[in-house]
């Protein structure tokens, strides 16, 4: 019987990580990240590896997988409910073919514009570690922690300050039904491309602008290839770490309290990392090319793309069905309370 191309692709990355030096130690946690060494993400597996490996003395090793190394974020993630690696992380909008519940985190303008709002949503959520992780759960995962890169940031070939100026202009997203109708809404093309290839798109005018965070702009050079930089306050770059839940299981009650309780203590480790990731980055894009444009959308601005944004939350329900809708509506019920 033919192989389908998941166990194909989890039996490669097996293949791949068996050719790895046997580790000394007894418990050996790989974990994958969907950025490279000296990212936001990097910071917090490197981190995570020296407080496990320093609470187990050495009893756990931890090794980080950066960007690539064992294919895309979508397939590390089937990684780990398939059991080949421990931990992954990556960004919500990679998730969306495996728990689509879970894009109810790329609707705009849902989440507040505060840092330490967000922050406390996303790491104390009743909804996210309860029901959202029920979710996750079914589809062979576990959800560890989830926080925020940092608010979403345009980087694009011209001004954009109104739905009307999105006319004909091409927007790189992640592949994912939610961002493609966000885009769609607020006016602009959406065109879904491969992370890896946005550089290229972008200075050979394939499209015309994408969105990230400020440091992945800085560190993928994206700036090199655009002329502005603009703040819509739409969206959070929302992150998320899972674990194989068959493997989680496997971990005793003291191990499995160490994993979620190291994870809950780095919450305000990373939300410094964050906010000082975002200020260097920012200012390394100013120094090194000081012309290009800066724009904070005011609030009335922001106003007409939250006005077009409306039908997204439908195109949510319609991908995550009643209980897309059920989470949407207990999500904005606790933003609403705190």
């Amino acid at each position: 019987m033919a192989l389908n191309l998941r166990s194909l692709k989890t039996t490669a990355a097996a293949a791949l990580l068996s050719l790895a030096p046997a580790a000394v130690f007894a418990d050996d946690w790989k974990f994958a990240i969907e950025e490279i060494p000296g990212s936001i993400m990097d910071a917090y597996a490197q981190e995570f590896k020296k407080r496990i490996e320093a609470a187990t003395e050495g009893d756990v090793t931890v090794t980080v997988y950066p960007m690539g190394t064992l294919g895309t974020p979508t397939e590390t993630v089937e990684q780990a409910a398939d059991g080949v690696i421990q931990l992954t992380n990556v960004s919500i909008g990679n998730l969306g073919t495996i728990v689509p519940e879970s894009q109810v985190f790329l609707l705009p303008y849902l989440l507040p514009s505060d840092p330490a709002a967000v922050s406390k949503i996303l790491s104390s959520s009743d909804t996210i570690y309860g029901p959202l992780n029920a979710d996750f759960q079914k589809r062979g995962l576990e959800v560890m922690t989830m926080y925020s890169e940092g608010p979403q940031v345009w980087t694009t070939n011209r001004e954009i300050r109104t739905p009307e100026d999105f006319e004909n202009f091409k927007m790189r997203v992640m592949v994912s039904p939610i961002l493609l109708e966000t885009y769609k809404n607020m006016g602009a093309s959406p065109t879904p491309l491969p992370f890896g290839e946005v550089f290229g798109a972008l200075q050979l005018g394939a499209v015309d602008g994408q969105v990230n965070p400020i440091p992945t702009i800085e560190e993928m050079k994206f700036y090199e290839v655009t002329s502005h930089l603009i703040w819509a306050g739409e969206q959070e770059l929302v992150t998320t770490v899972v674990a194989g839940s068959d493997w989680f299981a496997t971990l005793s009650p003291e191990r499995q309290q160490l994993l979620r309780g190291t994870m809950a203590e780095m919450t305000g480790y990373i939300d410094g990392v964050v906010s000082e990731f975002n200020q260097q980055r920012l200012d390394s894009i100013k120094d090194a090319k000081p012309d290009i444009g800066l724009v904070v959308l005011s609030e009335d601005e922001r106003d007409a793309f939250r006005a077009r944004s409306g039908g997204t939350a439908a195109a949510y329900v319609e991908t995550a069905g009643a209980r897309g809708q059920e989470l949407l509506d207990a999500l904005q019920a606790e933003l609403a309370g705190n």
